[in-house]
């Protein structure tokens, strides 16, 4: 028993480090093209911290919109967006100039570069096709076939597009599903073209032209090869791909107008403070929990540590724009981490106080107050998607960093601790009740 506990400690401290050091230096495989960015460099910082862009987009000259086609169009680009995890964001229709205004951050790498850069994808109209080839009208150029109006499916037969990695290449693709109707068209067309090229647009620019190997049946056999080498360039292209395919084919194509940068609200030095400050606050709840607790105030710290990783992590890896109102939400889970351990703790105090020995101790604290933590954690968790379902821009932000936080906290107030904790417990030296912050007791050694 003493050894197996062991081993899930030592895992626990090992991811846990793993997860820092990757916050703090990156990561970089060797002979791979996979790299992930130190936390400070990677994570794309709302308009509030870093400022961004703001452009008009106008429908092409000859096109008069509707209005109800303008909301259209505001609600495909807060999807397009939202797929991107970007919330700190405004979209706004100008019915009378038939426009819409939008405010988004820099995209990451982008930052004081060219203001076309961050906005170029949220104007494609999205317009996917499949069709048939004239195998002599190839532009040996541009790689591509000349489209023909021989329609084998369009846009309206796609209901889904879903970003995977082929098991065997290590590159991303973007897998269809298809409508019952839309099944049955790419069914016919792959029967009838066994040995022929069917090409693949978005819009006017062909994505890629497979050839036909056999009849091709259900609703989700339909997959978009990316035409890249670069296994991270191709998880990046297939997940921004499904997400245009998904958020719909916009009614016409958008032009940028008049596209300006956005200083920053508050800016880098307001990043650069609450950095510090919260930096400053969680050394004093470390030092805290480990003078007042002792053996589980350390490992309090040592888990606390590993959930900011996490989170970190998580805003990394995915891309979503990080506010100061996101920042606070990401601080108030930390408080609400300590409060679930000072729960615990107290718990196995009073156990240890009423004569159990360590190890009992830390197992029924644990046992006697999950309920009260997880009903702290559910509430808040239920504040937090109310918060995401009707908020907008950086009040999302916040739902957010507070909704993933409450979840990492649960796992690692409940799992993380107890794995660690029980592991100490076992060891002979530690079976002391004044280790454990509490007086008296047995010390069962």
């Amino acid at each position: 028993m003493r050894l197996v506990s062991g081993i899930k400690s030592f895992l626990v401290l090992a991811i846990i480090a793993a997860m820092t050091a990757i916050v703090l230096v990156g990561l970089n495989i060797p002979k791979s093209d996979y790299s992930i960015p130190r936390a400070y460099e990677g994570i794309r910082y709302g308009i509030d911290i870093s400022g961004g862009v703001s452009a008009v987009l106008t429908a092409p000259d000859g096109i008069v919109p509707t209005d109800d086609e303008l909301d259209t169009v505001k609600g495909i680009i807060d999807t397009r967006l939202e797929g991107k995890q970007i919330y700190d964001k405004t979209v706004t229709v100008d019915k009378v100039n038939k426009r819409v205004l939008v405010e988004i951050p820099y995209k990451k790498g982008s930052e004081y570069g060219n203001p076309y850069d961050t906005i170029a994808d949220i104007g494609a109209t999205a317009m996917m096709s499949f069709r048939e080839v004239d195998e002599d009208k190839f532009d040996p150029e541009t790689g591509a076939y000349e489209m023909t109006d021989r329609i084998v499916l369009q846009g309206k037969d796609i209901v889904d597009a879903v970003a995977e990695t082929n098991p065997e290449t290590q590159l991303a693709n973007v897998r269809l599903i298809f409508s019952d109707e839309g099944a049955k068209k790419f069914e016919e067309a792959t029967e009838r073209l066994v040995g022929q090229k069917i090409a693949i647009y978005l819009d006017d620019q062909m994505i890629s032209a497979p050839i036909v190997n056999e009849k091709i049946s259900g609703k989700d056999r339909a997959v978009i090869t990316l035409g890249t080498s670069s296994q991270e360039e191709s998880i990046i292209q297939a997940k921004e791909l499904a997400a245009i395919i998904r958020s719909g084919a916009l009614p016409f194509k958008l032009e940028a107008k008049d596209v300006n940068h956005i200083s920053p609200i508050i800016g880098e030095n307001a990043l650069n403070i609450s950095i510090y400050a919260g930096a400053v606050a969680i050394l004093l709840v470390w030092l805290f929990m480990f003078l007042y607790y002792r053996v589980p105030g350390l490992v309090a710290d040592i888990t606390l540590l590993g959930q900011i990783a996490a989170i970190i992590l998580v805003l990394v890896l995915s891309g979503m724009s990080l506010t100061l109102p996101g920042i606070a939400g990401l601080i108030l889970t930390v408080g609400m981490s300590v409060d679930a351990n000072v729960i615990i703790f107290e718990r196995i105090k009073e156990e240890i106080r009423s004569g159990k020995t360590v190890n009992a101790a830390v197992d029924l604290g644990f046992k006697r107050a999950i309920t009260a933590i997880l009903d702290g954690n559910l509430t808040t968790l239920i504040t937090a998607g109310v918060l995401y379902y009707f908020g907008t821009g950086a009040v999302r932000s916040f739902a957010i960093t507070l909704g993933l936080g409450i979840i990492v906290n649960f796992i690692t107030a409940i799992f993380a601790t107890k794995i660690v904790l029980t592991a100490l417990s076992e060891i002979r030296v530690l079976r002391k009740p004044w280790l454990f912050g509490a007086k008296g007791g047995t010390a069962n050694v």
